[in-house]
């Protein structure tokens, strides 16, 4: 049972969410550009608020401290996504390899086929057959059991061959990757 206390801070935190929500999301999609992101982070921010909400509701100016937060998260995420692309950059600049005579729509149908999977048969298509990763490898990067990471990219590659009406769908998708690389098929 909650006392008069919680009750009371409850309401008032309830009362601070209904009437800051939508700005506090508004100003995480103004900072990242991702308006999916946007809520969750607006999200994210009222959580450590509520966890907080003593210190918060003491401060001076409760919405300024929110926007902290929020802008901290903002900040936090965008600078996880640079790390990111620098990582997958880092990669793809160490295994390309010049191909004389690229096949460019092949490359470009393989790609456009890889997007139409869903994102999990995607990624464990393009780990096995791209990058060359075992079953386990695989599965401990997509935090998935390796029974998963099998029955993934046997349905994917089965989608592929549908999507792309050919066999030899494998030796395809590796050769996309490591012909159109992170350049798409562009010479550079």
């Amino acid at each position: 049972m909650g006392t008069v206390v919680d009750d009371a801070a409850s309401a008032e935190f309830h009362a601070f969410f209904e009437r800051h929500y939508a700005e506090l999301a508004r100003l995480a999609h103004l900072l990242t550009g991702e308006k999916d992101a946007a809520d969750d982070l607006a999200a994210d921010a009222l959580l450590a608020l509520w966890h907080r909400w003593d210190r918060v509701r003491a401060a001076d100016h409760p919405v300024a401290y929110a926007r902290g937060v929020v802008a901290n998260l903002a900040r936090s995420r965008i600078r996880s996504a640079v790390r990111e692309r620098r990582r997958i950059s880092l990669f793809w600049s160490q295994r390309e390899e010049q191909i004389e005579n690229p096949d460019v729509a092949g490359v470009v149908d393989v790609q456009e086929a890889l997007r139409r999977l869903p994102f999990r048969k995607r990624a464990c298509v393009v780990l096995r057959h791209a990058f060359d990763l075992s079953e386990k490898d695989t599965a401990l990067a997509l935090g998935v059991s390796v029974g998963t990471v099998k029955s993934q990219t046997s349905k994917g590659m089965a989608e592929l061959q549908r999507l792309l009406g050919t066999q030899g769908v494998p030796q395809k998708v590796h050769a996309a990757m490591v012909r159109g690389g992170a350049n798409g098929g562009r010479e550079r």
